[in-house]
């Protein structure tokens, strides 16, 4: 075994340690809130309500601010979710939108 392979083989575990964002969360629910009670509201102030996550000056720029976005907007609107409501929110739009790691 060479020194590549061997240095491979010790980094594996690190990497299978950190779960992906949001790994805990179901997103076909979160999709079905955000379909729900997302889209109307963004769609007020953009023509095509996906505009607010795929604009280039977005806001959102990590897991936790994603969070705490959806946060954010769920007391606001007084949505009523969960944490983990929260979470399967945040979970769909990393999926679709974001793609944080």
């Amino acid at each position: 075994m060479n020194i590549a392979s061997f240095l491979a083989l010790v980094a594996l575990p690190a990497f299978a340690q950190h779960p992906q964002p949001f790994a805990k969360a179901d997103a076909n629910a979160g999709r079905a809130l955000v379909e729900r009670d997302c889209v109307e509201c963004h769609a007020r102030r953009f023509a095509d309500a996906s505009t607010i996550y795929t604009r280039a000056d977005r806001r959102v720029q990590s897991p936790s601010q994603l969070l705490a976005q959806v946060q954010w907007c769920n007391t606001e609107l007084k949505s009523g979710y969960f944490p983990e409501d929260e979470e399967n929110v945040a979970a769909f739009l990393n999926e679709r939108y974001y793609k944080f790691k």
